[in-house]
């Protein structure tokens, strides 16, 4: 077994340690990075476009309209870093503007990029149109490569095996990266018969499993709880030489085992994976501890590991995040806020999430009160304008709970109002709220809430016309908003997410 190390895709840029938090932040930037005390630079400038829905274009034209030049290695940074935090509009309004305004020379590497963005934004549709644009001589293995990540991504699989075997026929199948995208298709779609054939058809090659290989070969025994399966797939890896194993491999264990119950094998995994964390690796690592020793019940090991985030100098607004909503979890409110204070005291970018998670967890234990002070004190110091969808949603849930509806739905139709794409709204509360207008006899205010979910695109046409035609006959069917995922995961969890998904993508972003 080879310890692997470096693998984590975290950088310490600035942009890096600026863009994590953008999708949530607030457009009003705090006192800590005004123009005044900040060094002007076109990166600090994109990181003060906190509205994802703004165009990035203004800020790229009114830099080159005070005479100043931008390198194509800073365009392709800035593509780089909004595609990894998700900002893929924004990346691809850079993308286009970087060939088509500043006329530079594309590679083929800007060219798997581009077609990944498309993918993301525009759909598949548009990525294959672009892809038979482009000359053969230009379909290489990271163009075919981004194809690939594209189907896989949209779980379109006929087409990303049709790819795959082209990419055989082709001679482009040369390492795991491929490989690796197929393997987790499969294992999304829980064909799991397909990973053993894969795996073989690697070794009958000589290409060698590396990282990825194994988590996702791991990640599929855990997702099926085949414990057995996992242990000898993970001593196997161990006492292999030639195969490379990171502490994530571990991480996916303890949950196999949190899963399955087996709380001291699950502590056990944990102690070996923080024996392979390294220098590059700690921050991202440490996150990832936080959540899972909180899953445990671990209170005391969640302040270690926060005692060994805090040791490496400085903290982030993700850091704060998961030990935040780690110690909600653990129902230790007085540690949680005292948390909240530090953080608030020092931090250098606004990051809304993290209050959001304070207020989300208020409304759900039933301390409206709190919840309504703290959003009023944020708007009072100047930290937010106006309470976002998210915060809305959290109060909407809080009304409810304390049992005043009319509030529930009178926020929670501001929080539709205030919605930005990806939000989707409290399953529990919006029926809870139906069911209200209709014992209320409020036939047309129930009607104008659906409305504002159909306009807003949460519910399909189809849901909303047989909804409303219930609610016409005195009947909530609660069943027809199961489209519907409530946002009433917490925001911690959205932030565990966001780490492993950095992890699971590297594969894929190899390519571009």
């Amino acid at each position: 077994m080879k310890h692997l190390i470096g693998s984590n895709p975290w950088t310490s840029s600035v942009i890096s340690r600026v863009l994590r938090v953008l999708s949530y932040s607030i457009q009003t930037p705090s006192p800590t990075t005004s123009p005044s005390n900040a060094t002007d630079s076109l990166q600090i400038r994109i990181s003060r476009t906190g509205d994802p829905k703004a165009s990035i274009l203004l800020v790229l034209n009114q830099w080159l309209e005070e005479g100043k030049p931008i390198k194509q290695s800073v365009l392709r940074s800035v593509i780089r870093q909004f595609r990894r935090f998700r900002r893929f509009k924004h990346a691809l309004e850079v993308s286009a503007w970087m060939t088509e305004e500043m006329n530079y020379d594309i590679s083929i590497g800007d060219m798997a990029l581009r077609l990944d963005l498309i993918s993301k934004v525009h759909g598949v549709d548009q990525a294959e149109k672009y892809f038979d644009s482009l000359p053969d001589t230009m379909r290489t293995f990271k163009v075919y490569g981004a194809l690939l990540n594209c189907y896989a991504h949209n779980r379109c699989l006929e087409k990303a095996e049709d790819t795959m075997q082209n990419m055989r026929e082709l001679g482009f199948l040369i390492n795991a990266i491929s490989y690796n995208v197929m393997l987790n298709l499969y294992r999304q779609l829980r064909k799991y018969e397909k990973l053993d054939v894969v795996m073989q058809e690697m070794k009958e090659k000589g290409i060698k499993h590396d990282a990825f290989t194994n988590n996702i070969r791991l990640n599929a025994y855990a997702s099926s709880s085949h414990i057995e399966g996992m242990e000898k797939f993970l001593t196997k890896t161990e006492n292999d030489v030639e195969i490379s194993i990171d502490w994530h491999a571990y991480i996916v264990a303890a949950n196999a085992y949190l899963k399955a119950r087996l709380t001291e094998k699950a502590f056990q995994m944990l102690n070996r994976a923080e024996q392979l964390v390294t220098h590059e690796t700690r921050r991202h690592a440490y996150e990832v501890f936080l959540t899972v020793y909180t899953n445990l019940g671990r209170k005391d090991e969640v302040y270690r590991i926060w005692k060994l985030y805090g040791n490496l100098g400085k903290f982030l607004n993700s850091g704060y995040l998961c030990v935040i909503s780690s110690l909600i979890k653990l129902n230790d409110f007085d540690g949680a806020e005292k948390i909240l204070a530090e953080w608030e005291s020092g931090f250098s970018v606004y990051d809304v999430r993290i209050p959001n998670v304070m207020i989300s967890a208020y409304c759900k234990r039933g301390f409206i009160e709190k919840a309504e002070a703290y959003t009023n004190s944020l708007i009072e110091r100047g930290l937010i304008k106006e309470p976002d969808a998210f915060t809305r949603n959290s109060l909407a849930t809080g009304y409810q709970i304390d049992g005043q509806m009319a509030k529930a739905v009178e926020t929670l139709k501001k929080a539709i109002l205030a919605s930005i794409s990806g939000w989707k709204p409290n399953i529990d509360t919006l029926a809870v709220c139906l069911e209200f207008l209709k014992g209320e006899n409020n036939i047309v205010a129930a009607e104008e809430l659906l409305e504002l979910l159909r306009v807003r695109g949460l519910v399909s046409t189809d849901v909303y016309d047989r909804f409303v035609m219930n609610i016409s006959d005195r009947n909530v069917d609660a069943s027809a908003l199961d489209q519907i995922k409530g946002d009433d995961e917490t925001l911690d969890e959205e932030s565990t997410k966001d780490s492993w998904r950095s992890n699971r993508s590297v594969a894929a972003e190899l390519y571009v």
